[in-house]
């Protein structure tokens, strides 16, 4: 009886770490990301191009959301820079010049592997998007992005809307094509008004 005993306990383990397993990534899956109300925190980037009058040069290192204060903000991360990104970051930047009484601010975030691709991909995208308001960066965590912000790792392009320091509306599109700008603007006009 005990030679039986012995495999079933170590199927019956077996089995308990594979359901915990799966909880675990669940849990994970739905943590990524912030959500409305989640305070934003700091996170530091290089300055590569746009917002040539925000009193930032081109190669600083500061932290934008550290910056901007608890103004109303848009902060996009970006690993794709195709499909509708360049829209958005014009939307953006329209959205900015049009709320200077609110202090709206904005700044697009690049994230890849590799820092220096990621300087001339920022510079295409401030030149065809002909944004002038809203700088484009590098995050120090350029592969992840910020950890604090748990931007999920197969996001295309994240777009978190705060005011107040507080998330107010956040967006995520797994492919740069899928970006529902008209949603993101939506929810900018929401967080200022």
């Amino acid at each position: 009886m005990s030679r039986l005993m012995l495999p079933l306990a170590v199927l019956g383990l077996l089995v308990c770490s594979v359901v915990s397993a799966e909880e675990s990534a669940k849990k994970k899956k739905a943590d990524a990301g912030l959500k409305a109300g989640d305070a934003i925190g700091a996170f530091y980037v290089t300055k590569v191009c746009g917002a040539e009058d925000d009193g930032v040069e081109q190669g600083e290192k500061l932290c934008y959301r550290c910056k901007y204060g608890s103004r109303p903000m848009v902060m996009v991360f970006a690993r794709d820079t195709g499909g509708k990104l360049n829209e958005l970051v014009k939307e953006i930047d329209a959205a900015v010049k049009a709320n200077e009484e609110a202090e709206l601010k904005g700044f697009v975030t690049l994230m890849g592997k590799d820092a220096e691709a990621l300087k001339d991909t920022a510079t295409k995208v401030a030149e065809t998007s002909g944004a002038t308001s809203v700088p484009v960066v590098i995050a120090n965590d350029h592969e992840t992005g910020p950890s604090n912000y748990k931007i999920d790792e197969k996001a295309a392009v994240t777009v978190v809307i705060a005011n107040d320091s507080k998330v107010v509306a956040a967006r995520k599109f797994n492919k740069a094509d899928k970006v529902n700008v008209a949603a993101v603007m939506k929810a900018v006009n929401k967080a200022i008004n």
